[in-house]
């Protein structure tokens, strides 16, 4: 009971401490002249997915390494299809062109290069399997191009302004902001990785599903908020680029910089969850071609709610 108290509590922190460092670094941003809609692509996207990137860093470096890249793969998982379901079932999601031509092909290609680059036996004729420095390296180097794109768009596009408001802090409030977030995550994530493993040793459950269930959908709390939101505002473009922006992110960046610190051994049982997420995406695409094109109707939507418990139950019988 203390673990899951510490869990929780450690959620809350790393989601406060999320918001902290956004609002005080958009502030910052807003201050050299960032626009909103810049901010929103960067700084609010960054901040977001911080709590994969610590959860799943601390993991690592503690040797927890099912937990390290359960917490991401399953982030993606929950992210593709729960969180879009549930805001697809809230109001049908209408996207740019652009999304679907372009960001989620991309989130595609993060997820098959997950896949060539960490099965080293599969296609490296190797002894063992894991995320080495030289693989993150090509990960954070299809980041950065990633980047370029964001940024050519940033600069193609109309109404400059059209992303988040954001309320400016005088420098010396926002920089602590940013130094008080950053210490809320940190001890958040610690709190959070050493408590879900504790209760997975008590309960008998395995480092990959915890990762996979507890972690991702904890750490993914603050984009299933955003979307939720947006999608009951209307606001639907930003729901569904919120998810598949920060899969792209989770997997280029988050992935990228952890194993770049702490290479991480992988566990080919995990190559079933990325099957998930590729075959997902997939799924995702073909309703965003067919019928009402880019667009997730409802019944669409209820089909990801639905894999998505599905997956759950199968990940729960077999642990």
């Amino acid at each position: 009971m203390m673990n899951l108290v510490l869990l929780l509590a450690g959620f809350i922190i790393l989601i406060k401490g999320a918001d902290f460092l956004v609002a005080g670094a958009s502030s910052i941003a807003k201050k050299y002249g960032v626009s909103n809609l810049a901010i929103g692509l960067t700084v609010v996207a960054f901040g977001t997915s911080m709590p994969e990137l610590i959860v799943s860093l601390l993991a690592a470096i503690n040797g927890q390494n099912d937990a390290s890249f359960g917490n991401v793969i399953g982030s993606n998982n929950f992210n593709l299809l729960f969180i879009l379901g549930l805001a697809g079932t809230i109001y049908p999601l209408v996207v740019q062109k652009s999304t679907v031509k372009f960001e989620i092909p991309i989130s595609l290609l993060a997820a098959g290069m997950l896949f060539i680059l960490v099965n080293d036996e599969l296609f490296r004729n190797e002894n063992s399997n894991s995320l080495g420095r030289i693989d993150s390296v090509v990960l954070l180097l299809f980041f950065v191009a990633f980047l370029g794109y964001v940024y050519k768009t940033m600069k193609n596009s109309t109404g400059e302004d059209a992303g988040t408001n954001t309320k400016v802090y005088g420098m010396l409030m926002a920089t602590g902001m940013v130094i008080l977030g950053l210490g809320m995550l940190i001890g958040g994530g610690k709190l959070v990785v050493d408590s879900a493993i504790s209760i997975a040793e008590h309960f008998g459950l395995s480092e990959k599903l915890v990762g996979l269930t507890i972690l991702a959908a904890g750490t993914s709390l603050p984009e299933l908020a955003t979307s939720a939101v947006a999608a009951y505002k209307r606001n639907t473009d930003i729901a569904i680029g919120n998810v598949v922006g920060s899969n792209i992110f989770n997997l280029f960046f988050i992935l990228g910089t952890t194993g770049l610190i702490s290479p991480i051994p992988y566990n080919t049982a995990l190559n079933l969850d990325i099957y998930v997420l590729v075959g997902s995406t997939i799924v995702l695409m073909i309703f965003m071609f067919t019928l009402n094109r880019a667009k997730l109707d409802r019944w669409e939507a209820v089909i990801l709610l639905l894999a998505y418990i599905t997956y759950t139950a199968y990940l729960i019988s077999v642990d």
